[in-house]
């Protein structure tokens, strides 16, 4: 385990809005989609047209990542400019209206659309996901199960979504909702093993369920195309440097449960319950929120859980070599997520006389500045 790399890669997806009304585009984004694809061979499409989505090959130093995300970021905020739009990262549009919004073409969409319907339509959200290659392919259920309580915390330090079809929302993260329209989202279900989970995965292929495990969106599941858990929870994070520290906490929390075969072992229904619970405070309030341990069979301020977190993957920090990137967490905490710079910034043009209208526009100027890192 130990000479093991822990190979990781991380997906953003970003919004383009119009330059002119910080709204969805009023026009076409085929030619920018098209120049797209031909500047950066690792963008790609999402679901719905005024999405876009890059990623980073398979690395080990954060170094890389960094330099992959900020240059994908950067050339892509050039490109927009050019077409005369905006792009930036967060869980939603504050402004966009989902039902002005068009699918992008392609079997996969077409076929996701004609199964979920109307909800499909609705998913105008954009999350970051997180590969970590484990040295045992065939331990990911495990893994899965016993990473689980995990993953409120992550998900409260990616919160970049408190804005919901030009409203707010009272939600420091109304992604989830959103998307959990949709079946085969949130938590993961507990498997007793890796033999259960091929089973499920078995009965919904030949019932019609899903085509194939890729249809399993929960927050956390074992990918079907490379040897990684792949973490699905966190919004787009507007700034790269909180993407960058939440996969770090992943990979690290990847490799603890791995060496520490003891750790979270046994969860049962009242575990998920309570990690349930969990994503919903961090929903509702972000780093603000207290955690349930179960353990303590307490609630814990925020900032106590991390501490804890960080506690125990220290030892992973320093093997692989993002203790910095780990640390900024509590940068994060006590600085503020995206979710409440937006909510700031709203909040100020609103005591200065903006409209609400007005003053999503300055969310959106927000976003777009924030995510290009200027």
């Amino acid at each position: 385990m130990s000479a093991h790399s822990y190979r990781f890669g991380i997906e953003e997806e970003y919004f383009l809005a119009d330059a002119e009304t910080r709204g969805t585009p009023r026009r076409s984004v085929k030619p920018f989609h098209v120049e797209a694809a031909e500047r950066l061979p690792e963008a790609g499409r999402e679901l719905l047209q005024c999405q876009v989505e890059v990623c980073t090959p398979p690395v080990t130093a954060f170094a890389e990542a960094r330099d992959s995300l900020a240059r994908q970021r950067g050339a892509l905020a050039d490109l927009a400019a050019e077409h005369e739009l905006l792009i930036f990262a967060a869980g939603t549009h504050p402004v966009a209206d989902w039902s002005r919004q068009l699918p992008t073409k392609g079997d996969r969409y077409r076929g996701i659309l004609r199964d979920v319907g109307l909800a499909g339509r609705r998913s105008l959200i954009c999350g970051m996901h997180v590969h970590v290659e484990v040295p045992d392919p065939e331990a990911r259920v495990d893994l899965m199960n016993r990473l689980l309580p995990f993953q409120p915390l992550l998900f409260a330090l990616s919160a970049s979504s408190p804005f919901w079809q030009g409203k707010p929302t009272g939600l420091t993260a109304y992604r989830l909702s959103a998307f959990g329209e949709l079946p085969r989202t949130g938590l993961p279900e507990l498997f007793a093993d890796a033999a259960a989970y091929a089973r499920y995965v078995r009965i919904m292929t030949e019932a019609g369920s899903i085509q194939d495990a890729s249809f399993l969106w929960w927050s956390l599941r074992p990918s079907i195309k490379f040897p990684t858990l792949e973490l699905r929870i966190a919004d787009s994070c507007t700034r790269l440097a909180d993407a960058l520290t939440i996969a770090a906490l992943f990979r690290c929390l990847v490799r603890c449960v791995v060496r520490r075969p003891d750790l979270n072992a046994g969860l049962d229904g009242v575990s998920r319950a309570l990690a349930d619970e969990n994503l919903w405070r961090t929903q509702r309030s972000g780093v603000g929120a207290e955690l349930i341990d179960e353990a303590r069979e307490a609630a814990l301020p925020f900032a106590d859980a991390l501490e804890t977190v960080l506690d125990l993957v220290a030892e992973d920090a320093a093997a692989l070599g993002c203790a910095a990137e780990v640390a900024h967490a509590r940068t994060i905490v006590s600085g503020g997520t995206s979710a409440d710079g937006q909510i700031a910034a709203f909040e100020a043009a609103r005591e200065a006389g903006h409209s609400n209208r007005q003053a999503l526009d300055k969310v959106v100027e927000w976003l777009a500045r924030t995510t290009r890192g200027v």
